[in-house]
């Protein structure tokens, strides 16, 4: 049986609080959803933050729920699905943002998709440093652009852009194995 992941997205408001989580669960190899949740944080939602206007969107199922209601509903998912291993873009910001799951191992994709070693969709004259790191241009929209993705704009929905970083997976085919580890 293929080894269950999830890849999570987290906005923050103003204070730096999480008001949004998206999870996506997927399989090694398949790279495709299998299961997804979307969850406000009731009160950091009503602070407001950058994106609060992608909060909901149109045909989205959501839970509102209070903070440790949410994270007691994040933690219901993972262990539903036997989830040990979370993927983030930029994981450390996710990780810090969501200590409660810091007993899960997290993986960052962006450490795979920004680096030409890694990622064969980066333009021969992008400027690197010399660890092969793009210098710049490595948001999810442009890895998305670099894949052929040309009208892709992220939206800065937790949720949508879990799925985005999961596509970005797909895109690369590594194993989740090959994935660092934070």
């Amino acid at each position: 049986m293929p080894v269950r992941f999830a890849v999570i997205d987290t906005e923050t408001n103003w204070e730096n609080e999480v008001m949004s989580v998206g999870i996506v669960i997927a399989e090694d190899g398949r790279f495709e959803a299998i299961d997804e949740k979307y969850i406000i944080f009731d009160e950091a939602a009503k602070v407001g933050g950058m994106f609060s206007y992608a909060l909901v969107v149109k045909g989205q199922k959501s839970e509102v729920l209070k903070k440790k209601k949410a994270i007691g509903a994040v933690k219901q998912f993972l262990k539903e699905y036997g989830i040990s291993s979370i993927f983030a873009y930029n994981a450390s910001f996710d990780a810090r943002c969501l200590p409660e799951l810091s007993d899960h191992s997290w993986h960052d994709i962006l450490r795979m998709a920004a680096y030409k070693q890694h990622n064969p969709s980066i333009p021969r004259n992008a400027i690197c440093c010399t660890t092969g790191r793009l210098k710049s241009g490595y948001k999810v929209e442009d890895i998305l652009h670099m894949f052929g993705e040309r009208n892709y704009e992220e939206l800065h929905n937790a949720l949508t852009d879990a799925t985005d970083e999961l596509r970005i997976m797909r895109y690369l085919r590594h194993p989740i194995s090959k994935y660092p580890e934070l």
